[in-house]
């Protein structure tokens, strides 16, 4: 039998967290469900025991899963109250989600050029389906934000960099709790804004172009801070105090 290298292991790890976490944070999996046991998802995806454990481990870490002894794993209600410090109310909400784009900003505009090198056939083929999936949907306020989520967590599966991956699929959680509470309502006039920027960017990562890939993805994080801090202005009447160069 061949032996697992440690860098394929922690390659396989890497893919198992990140596939469960975007079935979890879009709703597939839902709060309260019981994930499959240890023998199903060894044998449905031909990993080791260690493979599974180590996945695991990283998922109750992300707070997206918990054990019960005895009984399984189960996904974590990722929106419960102590999850998340942002006031309920609409100011509170709004200036939690500029400051959770301002992180996007020094993190997701890179990896953006990374995945735009590395990006294979299949993860672009995967992108484009999902893609084609978000943009027929008559989606709501929450379901336009996992969606978008599950395209960012996909650029960053891209990039086959574990830290990319592990950072965007925390700060996605987050935003997501943000939207739930008091996001920004989308029109039909920024939903179709934001399906253009997502098609520059994903026309930037098709053609490997790495410069155009971090200009097109600061453009959409700018003019989502900018959707976003127009509602702060509206609500409290003042300018908002995370200012972008």
């Amino acid at each position: 039998m061949d032996r697992v290298t440690p860098d394929r292991r922690l390659s396989m790890t890497q893919q198992l967290v990140a596939d469960l976490t975007q079935q979890i944070l879009a709703g597939v999996l839902r709060a309260g469900s019981k994930l499959p046991t240890e023998q199903v998802i060894i044998k449905e995806r031909g990993v080791s025991r260690t493979v599974v454990r180590e996945a695991m481990s990283r998922l109750q870490a992300e707070g997206l899963v918990e054990t019960r002894h005895g009984i399984g794993t189960f996904v974590v209600d990722t929106a419960r109250p102590g999850d998340f410090q942002g006031s309920k109310h609409v100011k509170g909400g709004a200036y939690d989600a500029l400051a959770v784009i301002e992180l996007r900003l020094s993190l997701e505009v890179e990896a953006a050029g990374i995945a735009a090198q590395r990006a294979t056939p299949e993860q672009l083929l995967a992108m484009r389906e999902a893609l084609d999936a978000g943009n027929a949907r008559d989606a709501t306020d929450e379901q336009n934000a996992r969606v978008d989520f599950e395209f960012h967590l996909q650029i960053a599966q891209c990039t086959g960099n574990s830290f990319f991956i592990d950072a965007i699929a925390h700060v996605g959680n987050t935003l997501i709790a943000v939207v739930q509470k008091a996001g920004p309502a989308v029109t039909e006039e920024s939903r179709a804004l934001v399906m253009r920027e997502r098609e520059q960017i994903y026309a930037a990562l098709a053609r490997h172009d790495a410069q155009a890939a971090r200009a097109s993805m600061r453009l959409h994080l700018i003019n989502m801070q900018q959707r976003v801090r127009g509602v702060v202005e509206l609500t409290s009447g003042c300018g908002d105090p995370l200012e972008v160069d």
